[in-house]
């Protein structure tokens, strides 16, 4: 069984980009349960993409059939099987996996269920090809029409998680965390702790508050997300009282990084000075005004300064911390730079090497 998808009507041949043809590059789709989708979505894939790699999450049901049909009829397509259902995240770090053997240069990931319109790889692809961002990602809140299509519940949670995200990745600049619409240079994706990525519906916050603690440079694309009939196994609910307190795990843990253990900066003392000053100012004036209420005198105005000052000198240095680490958003691209540093024992080269007639025997 397979279903219309509503992009597939509009879909035109799209030029590939020269950036992005001159690439290996890997498409990663998460598949659960997507049977009637995916191969409509695989053979809307362009040209640009080199492999196809279709993560069947212990789907079971039509899903398994559906994925031999796509790998029948694209040579490109491979399917990578997990014995037991992990979640999108862990579905997707197999994908990236599976790329990263194949020595693909940049990897791109794209949902399975057809909300995402498979021909903007290329133009995600580009701007990590031009050297400018070695992550990209969706962003669905460029187009107040986009928004308006959005169901009212998603449109709540994604906007008020973003300024968690914002607080616990760094990013100051970048807007909705959980688009799942991405592209990651393979030297960066190769620097992440990819078994400690959370496995399911936080796997894309959490992507970025690692690439936050390598300083990765991230580019966001205007792109609009069609909602049909498909079934969604995201619990909105859940997520709002879930996430909150995985973005505050990170926050503390992005302050434990770039605060203390790897710069202890002038930053570090507005935040440490800032907080205690609050505290204590916050703590003195609620005793204060505790202990008046019990005797019926009013406190002195030396109560009050006591107060107040180290408050408002303390509101002031979080306020000076705040700027700070706005400022410290990464700008420059960072996979430029780790070239040196690929594996030399991937599979690709290791296969070349043997073919080669000057390789030593």
């Amino acid at each position: 069984m397979s279903i219309e998808l509503p992009w597939t009507e509009a879909l035109e041949a799209i030029p590939v980009a020269a950036s992005a043809a001159s690439l290996r590059v890997a498409v990663v789709i998460p598949c659960y349960r997507v049977a009637a989708s995916i191969e409509r979505v695989v053979a809307a894939i362009g040209p640009e993409a080199w492999r196809i790699y279709c993560v069947d999450d212990a789907s079971g049901g039509d899903t398994p059939a559906a994925l031999a049909r796509a790998v029948a009829a694209d040579r490109r397509v491979r399917v990578v099987t997990r014995a037991t259902n992990g979640g999108v995240g862990a579905a997707v770090v197999d994908g990236i996996r599976a790329a990263l053997a194949d020595d693909a240069q940049v990897i791109v990931k794209v949902d399975g269920d057809g909300q995402m319109n498979p021909a903007f790889v290329a133009d995600f692809v580009a701007p990590i090809a031009a050297g400018e961002a070695d992550y990209v990602k969706g962003n669905r809140f460029y187009s107040l029409d986009a928004v308006a299509r959005m169901p009212r519940g998603r449109l709540v949670g994604n906007a008020g998680l973003s300024f968690f995200a914002k607080l616990s990745t760094g990013y100051w600049d970048l807007f909705d965390p959980a688009n799942g619409y991405v592209a990651i240079h393979a030297d960066v994706a190769r620097l992440l702790p990819l078994d400690k990525l959370h496995p399911r519906y936080f796997f894309e916050s959490d992507l970025l508050f690692r690439l936050a603690t390598l300083r990765a440079r991230i580019v966001e694309l205007p792109l609009e997300t069609v909602y049909a009939d498909e079934t969604s196994h995201l619990s909105e609910w859940h997520c709002l009282m879930v996430f909150p307190l995985l973005h505050a795990r990170n926050f503390a843990k992005r302050i434990l990084y770039n605060y203390l253990l790897r710069n202890f900066s002038v930053a570090s003392l507005s935040l440490f000075a800032g907080l205690g000053l609050a505290a204590f100012g916050i703590a003195f004036g609620a005793a204060a005004w505790a202990h008046g209420l019990a005797t019926g005198q009013p406190a002195t105005a030396g109560t009050v300064m006591l107060s107040a000052l180290p408050l408002l000198l303390g509101v002031q240095l979080l306020l000076s911390f705040l700027a700070h680490d706005v400022a410290l958003t990464p700008t420059a691209a960072i996979h430029n730079r780790l070239a040196s540093r690929r594996p030399l024992t991937s599979r690709r080269a290791l296969s070349e090497s043997k073919e080669s007639p000057c390789s030593p025997s």
